[in-house]
């Protein structure tokens, strides 16, 4: 199976408002276009449509679905298995509970913005 690069969109699946949105300014001023999504499903059903995005930052607390249920979801549906994702935490003990969803990387919270641009650089192209 290929990687998916390419112009499509970058996804924010975050359910803190406010990150949510400094995240999709930051990345939108970076020149990226965003589409944003407050919990698992809603975020599910925006990779599924027909502006696919290219890459997920995903939040693993959220509701409705969370980033676990998002991933095991993703990854059975073959139209979207190949968007990377990065995974995005303030729990702790990330790389344990993140070991089985195969994310292109992990990043904790708070985020360091100049890495999340390399990760996003270097996924994209």
């Amino acid at each position: 199976m290929t990687r998916h690069r390419g112009p499509g969109p970058i996804l924010v699946v975050e359910d803190d408002p406010a990150l949510r949105e400094a995240l999709t300014l930051v990345l939108e001023r970076e020149g990226h276009t965003v589409v944003a999504a407050a919990e698992g499903q809603k975020a599910l059903d925006i990779l599924r449509g027909p502006s696919r995005p290219s890459l997920v930052l995903l939040d693993l607390m959220l509701p409705v679905m969370d980033g676990f249920e998002f991933r095991v979801q993703q990854r059975q549906d073959p139209r979207v298995a190949d968007v990377p994702v990065i995974v995005l935490s303030a729990g702790g003990d990330l790389e344990r509970k993140t070991a089985g969803m195969t994310a292109a990387a992990c990043l904790h919270k708070p985020i360091d913005i100049d890495e999340l641009l390399g990760l996003i650089a270097r996924l994209r192209n």
